[in-house]
C-alpha cells in the first residue's frame, strides 16, 4: 500500500516504531480505541514474519498460514480502524520536552513527528557470523532468507548455519530445491523443537554436522565452500557448497535509541508487565524487548499490551483517563 500523507506539525497520540506483527497489533488496538496512530516502519510490513514460508504454530490455522498472508491481514485490519503508516529508518528520539512532547526523527530529517507516547516494536536483526568471506560472498551465495533465495540453488549443496527452530525451518523449506543441505552447528545436538529435529534426521538431503564451526567461506565469483572445523577434534574439512544460509541468533534493531532506556546486557529493551519502559510515556514490545519466547503469537499479545499502557498514559495526559 502506499504512504499516507501525515503531518509533521501535528501531536499524533502515538507513534509505533515497527511494522512486524507486535506493531501491527499494537496499532489495532490503538487505532480502535480512537487513538491517533502513526506506525513507521523501515523496510517492509511484516518484519520477520513477512518472510515465513509456513507458519504451524499461530493459533487459529489447522493447516498452517503463509507469513506474507497473515501479516497482509494483519495490516488490512489496523488500517480499517485508522492506523497511518510511514516508510523510513527512526534515526533518533527526543524526550526533552519535559517527557510530554516526544519527537521522532525519519531519515535524519530535520523536522521530526510528534507524539505523547512511542511503542518501540523494532524487532531484532539476524547476527552475523563474523568470518572471512561472510561479507564478501553476500549475495553471492551467502543469504539470511532461505524463502527470498532458496529457488536459486536448485540442485546444488547447501550449508545452514545454525541449531534453533529458524536453523531447521530454513533447511527443510531449501530441501525442495537443493540436492543435499549440511546443517552445521556448534554443539552436540540442537535446540530446535522436536517435530523439527524430526523432520531433520527422516530427510534424506539432510546432514547433521555437530560440533562444528564455520571457519571461512571461499569461492572466486561465487560460493564454492566453506571451511568447517570440529570443536572436540580441532578436525578441519571442506564442504562443497554453492549457497549458505545463516541463522545464528539475533540482535536487537535498536540503533537509534542509544541508553534512553534501559536495556539489557545483550541489548533488548527492559519493560514492566505492563509494556512500559524506563522512561514513561515510553512502551517497548515484541522481540525487542528482554524476554524468553520470540514467536508471532507473544509478539501479539505484547503489541496489545503495550497499546492497552499508552491508550492510558495518554488518556491520563489529556485528563480524561477513567478511574
Amino acid at each position: 500500500m502506499d504512504q499516507e500523507s501525515v503531518s509533521k506539525e501535528d501531536v499524533h497520540d502515538v507513534i509505533i516504531i515497527g511494522g512486524g506483527p507486535a506493531g501491527l497489533t499494537a496499532g489495532m488496538y490503538t487505532a480502535r480505541a480512537r487513538l491517533s496512530t502513526v506506525l513507521i516502519e523501515k523496510l517492509g510490513i511484516g518484519g520477520q514474519a513477512s518472510i515465513a514460508d509456513r507458519i504451524e504454530n499461530y493459533p487459529g490455522f489447522v493447516e498452517g498460514i503463509s507469513g506474507p498472508e497473515l501479516v497482509h491481514t494483519m495490516e488490512e485490519q489496523a488500517r480499517s480502524f485508522g492506523m497511518r503508516v510511514v516508510f523510513g529508518e527512526v534515526t533518533g528520539i527526543d524526550l526533552s520536552d519535559g517527557g510530554n512532547i516526544k519527537k521522532v526523527f525519519v531519515n535524519d530529517g530535520p523536522e521530526p513527528y510528534q507524539c505523547l507516547s512511542i511503542i518501540i516494536a523494532a524487532g531484532h536483526e539476524q547476527r552475523k557470523l563474523g568470518v572471512p568471506g561472510e561479507r564478501e560472498y553476500t549475495g553471492k551465495g551467502v543469504s539470511y532468507c532461505a524463502t527470498c533465495d532458496g529457488a536459486f540453488f536448485t540442485d546444488l549443496g547447501i550449508a545452514v548455519v545454525g541449531g534453533g527452530d529458524a536453523a531447521l525451518e530454513e533447511a527443510l523449506f531449501l530441501t525442495r530445491f537443493a540436492k543435499k543441505i549440511y546443517v552445521i552447528h556448534r554443539r552436540d545436538r540442537l535446540r530446535a523443537t522436536e517435530i523439527l529435529q524430526e523432520r531433520a534426521f527422516n530427510n534424506d538431503k539432510v546432514e547433521l554436522v555437530f560440533d562444528s564451526v564455520v571457519d571461512e567461506i571461499f569461492g572466486q565469483t561465487m560460493v564454492d565452500g566453506v571451511k568447517v572445523r570440529n570443536l572436540k577434534t580441532g578436525e578441519r574439512k571442506d564442504l562443497e557448497v554453492n549457497g549458505v544460509f545463516v541463522s545464528v541468533g539475533w540482535i536487537p534493531g535498536l540503533s537509534f535509541l542509544g541508553d534512553m532506556v534501559k536495556r539489557s546486557e545483550d541489548g533488548y529493551i527492559i519493560v514492566d508487565k505492563e509494556m512500559e519502559t524506563s522512561r514513561e510515556g515510553v512502551f517497548a514490545c515484541g522481540d525487542c524487548r528482554k524476554k524468553n519466547l520470540r514467536q508471532i503469537v507473544t509478539a501479539c499479545g505484547d503489541g496489545a499490551t503495550a497499546a492497552f499502557s499508552a491508550q492510558h498514559y495518554v488518556e491520563r495526559m489529556r485528563g480524561q483517563e477513567y478511574v
